[in-house]
């Protein structure tokens, strides 16, 4: 018997590697009977998804080149927030929409939150829902973005490609199947700017 949970102490941490968009640290953790353990944390900025919804209820998809799977991917529109921690996650999303879809959104909700893989790495991300659509110019797009296809799809279908396997990207999923639940439920969603306990800070930090 414990007199409560235990207290999982950083004992000793070092780095590494330390790129662009992650960092690998290890941490020396003390665990419960005395012990301690080697932890390996992949250190990520925060994302950000969007399922942007238009008048006739179809959400916007992109199918992208992801070179860790070695094939093209149909997700939501997604990305890094990648500015410093200048940018608030709604912040993030907007900029996000306008450069891979070329639309504009005036209502935003917090549809639900994702931690990707908390056995070893902090990356988490969130997943808004974006309606009163208005299309404007997207940016140049470069690298995999100009290679990009965007396609508009009824809920009904994008939930099918999610149970098919054609959807397989844990945001993407997430998002699809929450705000299909969401939309059947009547569930009342949570401000743009809702708390996010799980929003990654250390990789800022790092390089703020």
């Amino acid at each position: 018997m414990t007199d409560g949970p235990h207290d999982y102490r950083v004992v000793d941490s070092r780095t590494v590697y330390d790129g662009a968009i992650l960092a690998l640290r290890v941490d020396e953790v003390t665990m419960p009977g005395g012990g301690t353990a080697k932890r390996e944390i992949v250190e990520h900025h925060g994302a950000v998804a969007i399922v942007a919804v238009d008048n006739w209820g179809r959400i916007a998809t992109v199918t992208q080149y992801r070179h860790a799977v070695q094939r093209p991917l149909r997700e939501l529109p997604a990305g890094l927030m990648d500015s410093g921690g200048d940018e608030t996650p709604v912040q993030a999303a907007a900029r996000e929409l306008v450069e891979e879809v070329g639309v504009e959104a005036e209502s935003w909700h917090s549809l639900v939150d994702v931690a990707s893989s908390p056995g070893f790495t902090d990356e988490a991300l969130r997943v808004f829902l974006a309606q009163d659509l208005t299309s404007v110019d997207r940016p140049e797009a470069h690298d995999e973005e100009a290679d990009m296809e965007i396609e508009w799809v009824a809920l009904d279908d994008a939930v099918a490609m999610v149970f098919s396997g054609e959807i397989v990207n844990v945001t993407s999923v997430s998002g699809i199947l929450a705000y299909a639940h969401a939309l059947s439920a009547e569930i009342e969603l949570r401000r743009p700017d809702a708390p996010w306990a799980d929003q990654p800070t250390a990789l800022d930090r790092r390089h703020g």
